[in-house]
């Protein structure tokens, strides 16, 4: 399972059934879980930890120092769970003193050209598509999907059920199931379509989308539109998860495209 024309140094720590290709490059202090392969050229640095039945396609490179003027060669690592895969040639940099590891849940799928950040945070069961940029410091929540040639702006939130078109850039945190496109980037609905396919009953999709009518659709500034939130939609995991992902972030969320227009038409006539 391991060819002798691979570079897998001594130190390195892999368990039963790992594949490791010809020409692959495992450094020293690299963890790798049971059932993991490790694809021709793929190249996995000092502070890797992977989990099992991972795929780790060519050219990869995980664990690489990170581009920060703050990085002081502290020790680092990247931690990747469970039954992911990591596509050709996407880049993944190890983390800083700020949070010490740079992680990626199970059951994601980081596709070709992807690059994350030192520190990101990527949750279970997410989807990054092709050529996606995520500076340093990033979070995207579980079962969230980015579309190809995102660009995610450092310490910015991408929340849970969430989806991001094509070409998005993101500057404001987007909140949990809903859909954001256009520039600037903007709410788009709810993402009633992948809540469908992950078993989410009709009448709970209804409270998501009654919360963000009131947050988006009814033209309220933030404050009054959190209110009646918190008066009018019934208690649930869904509201809570919502509000605390609002309250929380700090650098403000996306706003709705009526807001976006208006402040488009303010600058026009000034």
């Amino acid at each position: 399972m391991l060819s002798p024309l691979a570079k897998i140094d001594k130190d390195a720590k892999l368990a039963n059934n790992v594949t490791v290709e010809p020409f692959a490059l495992i450094h020293n202090d690299v963890e790798i879980g049971e059932g993991t392969t490790v694809m021709s050229h793929a190249v996995l640095m000092p502070g890797t930890r992977i989990g099992k039945n991972c795929k780790i396609y060519p050219g990869a490179v995980i664990s690489v120092t990170p581009i920060d003027l703050k990085y002081e060669n502290e020790y680092t690592t990247v931690e990747i769970g469970d039954n992911t895969s990591i596509r050709e040639y996407a880049t993944i940099h190890r983390g800083t003193k700020a949070n010490w590891k740079t992680t990626i849940g199970s059951n994601c799928v980081i596709m070709v050209y992807v690059h994350l950040g030192h520190d990101c945070v990527i949750g279970n069961n997410a989807l990054i598509s092709g050529y996606c940029a995520l500076a340093g410091h990033v979070q995207v929540e579980d079962w969230a999907i980015l579309e190809g040639f995102t660009k995610i702006q450092q310490f910015t939130r991408v929340g849970a059920h969430s989806f991001l078109a094509a070409n998005s850039s993101v500057r404001k945190n987007v909140p949990p199931f809903v859909k954001a496109a256009r520039e600037p980037l903007s709410y788009a609905g709810v993402n009633t379509v992948g809540l469908v396919r992950r078993n989410f009953t009709p009448e709970r999709i209804a409270i998501i989308e009654d919360i963000y009518r009131i947050l988006y659709v009814k033209g309220y500034a933030l404050p009054t539109a959190l209110k009646e939130i918190k008066d009018t939609i019934p208690d649930s995991e869904d509201k809570t998860l919502i509000l605390d992902f609002i309250e929380h972030s700090e650098n403000g969320i996306i706003k709705g495209p009526s807001l976006i227009s208006k402040s488009k038409a303010i600058d026009e006539k000034s």
